[in-house]
């Protein structure tokens, strides 16, 4: 009688306690999380890269996903066009990393949209300026790997005009304001 008095308050105290969403750390030494761009080339094609070093953790619940925040750091020194000199031009002339050698986003607000993704809004900060920024976040999905651990994935688009940020080097066309941002991540739950 006692063991199923407490078994029952027990199970009662857990219907009443909040539940938590799971940390997950971003997996970028196996290179199973990407941070991609691509920008318009004088209006005629496009140049596109991406930032090899970053890092980050996110939390998410697939009961409240609401309650998902995600916080990433990124070496700005890491751009990589695949063209080194291109490279070179883009940290001394476009994103001066000698006096801003990094960016971030970190999450504000997660909200459910009607085809079931998350619209995440976060504050954004590049070249020392800081705005926010919403864009749609998709699951992949998450399970259990190979190797015992747990994974979630996750991949956003988003877009932003250069010169909110400061960047006020117009050397390609009008046409190459805008940045089109992709953030794919792949997390280990801890």
């Amino acid at each position: 009688m006692r063991q199923t008095l407490l078994a029952t308050s027990l199970l009662g105290l857990s219907a009443i306690m909040p539940a938590y969403a799971a940390d997950y750390v971003i997996d970028t030494e196996k290179a199973h999380a990407f941070i991609d761009f691509r920008i318009q080339h004088l209006g005629y094609s496009w140049m596109s890269g991406r930032f090899n070093d970053f890092s980050g953790t996110f939390s998410y619940d697939a009961e409240k996903p609401e309650a998902s925040k995600v916080d990433v750091d990124i070496d700005v020194t890491s751009v990589d066009t695949n063209f080194a000199e291109r490279d070179k031009h883009l940290r001394e002339r476009f994103l001066e990393t000698d006096k801003f050698p990094k960016a971030s986003f970190k999450s504000t607000s997660f909200k459910q949209q009607d085809d079931g993704s998350l619209m995440v809004t976060g504050d954004f900060t590049l070249h020392g300026v800081t705005h926010e920024l919403s864009f749609p976040v998709q699951k992949v999905g998450e399970g259990a790997d190979p190797w015992g651990g747990y994974r979630a994935g996750f991949v956003g688009e988003t877009e932003f005009t250069i010169s909110d940020y400061g960047i006020n080097v117009d050397m390609l066309g009008p046409s190459s304001q805008v940045v089109y941002l992709t953030l794919s991540i792949e997390g280990i739950k801890q």
